[in-house]
């Protein structure tokens, strides 16, 4: 796996363990706040992972493609805390 590849799943592990803490921490209700306060925290760390890298070649490609991967974490768990609540 090349290093640009690895800057981007970093990202979306970290967006996947903000999701798994939110299921485990949040009070019923309190989800989505948190998930959006997980998004900020992934965007924030996107932009800090990637400027890391001192590469300017695709650096809005890897935002973009970081964003969207950590997007699609927190839609997923979303989708769970929203069928979990329904039980």
């Amino acid at each position: 796996m090349s290093w640009q590849w690895k800057s981007v799943v970093v990202v979306w592990l970290f967006a996947l363990v903000c999701a798994v803490l939110t299921g485990l921490h949040s009070f019923p209700g309190q989800a989505l706040v948190w998930i959006g306060l997980s998004f900020a925290g992934c965007v924030i760390g996107t932009l800090c992972v990637q400027l890391a890298t001192g590469r300017k070649e695709g650096y809005v490609n890897r935002v973009t493609v970081s964003l969207v991967g950590a997007v699609a974490v927190l839609a997923g768990a979303t989708g769970i805390f929203a069928l979990a609540g329904l039980a």
